[in-house]
């Protein structure tokens, strides 16, 4: 069967891929210390399952409106008015399978053919694929380490052109863990005022595992002469660890949300009204889980960081947000495996790391961050600690020239 042109431009998933490789080498009987997973390892709050299990007896078990149930969205009204004191109506919600979906349809919604996204690097790694599916041009800007991996003002004026239609903003990042301050997004702000064809995408799934002493600045909330065109994505998948539940949501502009609800109409329907009652739960409901699982990713941070930074080939610097530490590995490049094998590149390093200590972690260029490898602490303390140790041995056994044979 003949496929569409459009999907010559997509890549598969590495973070799929990643994960893949590691299930088969599982099944072959290794013990894979696998770093790559970018999922909570909790369980899902007891009173959000026990939502779902209300659901489902109660017969809720049909078709929704597409932009979600009138109880998710009054959560999600509520969520964004406690944490950004942002006011929206059902006309500027719409609720997804994930925010991943949410994401791809209001691209769908808005690119023609040449269409400009400005993606700063490191970046997600669906943000340019999900671009050229629909026809657009990623335009990736590069945010150096020194610079906080965040986009400057300069660089994003620089990058504008009459063809930009989106500037992505996820904050805090993944792999970086890096986030915005309000002064930075004010910045921002002012470039994009100057520049009213321009929307901003927030992707914000992480903006509550945050290690801030206030809040997650948003966009949105910093500049309301924006509103008209910041389109705030989040979900509870990262949150409330409900990867599986699939339920995401934008908040934006009724005309684009209009489109995106046309789209979902004509494709998934509806999310899942199961996975709708447990949302509504997870975002009213009572949020100790969070606080809980945000100070152990916070101490597995801490330590993961330090142990990192004791290797000598290595770096990193500490995140903000997130559960990923983006691991500086340029250091290592250039040296020789045991093998003979010369490492050229983080690919080749991360190859390494599974082949030699049975670490799985994912190349920096999958997410625009040549020489540079992304780890999850979403995993516990003792996997962290004795991958952290295989990993330095691993580094350890590198040398500048090829052993002799």
């Amino acid at each position: 069967m003949k496929t569409a042109a459009r999907l010559g431009r997509i890549k598969p998933s590495p973070s799929t891929a990643a994960a893949q490789r590691v299930r088969e080498l599982k099944s072959q009987g290794l013990t894979i210390l696998d770093l790559t997973v970018g999922e909570p390892d909790f369980d899902t709050p007891d009173h959000v399952k026990a939502a779902a299990i209300r659901a489902i007896e109660a017969g809720e078990t049909k078709y929704t409106p597409v932009n979600g149930t009138s109880a998710l969205r009054d959560a999600i009204t509520g969520k964004l008015r406690e944490r950004h004191g942002l006011d929206a109506t059902d006309a500027n919600i719409t609720v997804g399978g994930g925010a991943k979906q949410v994401i791809f349809l209001a691209l769908m919604a808005t690119l023609d053919e040449g269409d400009e996204v400005i993606v700063p690097a490191p970046y997600w790694v669906s943000y340019p694929d999900m671009v050229s599916a629909n026809d657009g041009t990623p335009v990736i800007v590069d945010c150096p380490e020194a610079e906080g991996f965040r986009l400057t003002p300069e660089r994003l004026a620089s990058a504008i052109t009459d063809r930009t239609r989106w500037v992505v903003l996820n904050t805090p990042g993944n792999p970086t863990g890096s986030a915005y301050t309000t002064d930075e997004l004010r910045a921002l702000a002012e470039v994009l005022l100057a520049h009213p064809q321009v929307g901003v995408l927030t992707d914000e799934i992480y903006d509550e595992i945050w290690y801030g002493a206030a809040s997650a600045a948003s966009l949105a909330a910093v500049e309301p002469r924006l509103a008209d065109r910041v389109f705030l994505t989040n979900g509870v998948s990262k949150t409330y660890a409900m990867t599986g539940w699939r339920i995401g949501y934008g908040v934006g502009p009724a005309d684009l949300v209009t489109a995106i609800n046309t789209l979902q109409s004509q494709t998934s329907s509806c999310p899942s009204s199961v996975s709708q009652a447990a949302a509504a739960a997870a975002l009213t409901g009572p949020q100790g889980f969070v606080q809980d699982t945000v100070r152990v990713y916070r101490a597995r941070r801490d330590e993961t960081v330090k142990l990192v930074n004791d290797v000598p080939q290595l770096s990193c610097t500490v995140p903000d947000g997130g559960f990923y530490l983006l691991v500086n590995c340029q250091q290592a490049l250039g040296q020789f495996t045991p093998a003979g094998t010369r490492i050229e590149n983080d690919d080749d390093f991360a190859r390494h790391l599974l082949d030699d200590q049975q670490v799985a972690v994912i190349h920096g260029t999958a997410y625009g961050a040549p020489g540079y490898f992304r780890i999850s602490f979403a995993t516990s303390t003792d996997v962290l600690t004795e991958a952290c140790e295989r990993i330095a041995t691993a580094c350890a056994a590198l040398t500048s020239s090829a052993p002799s044979v």
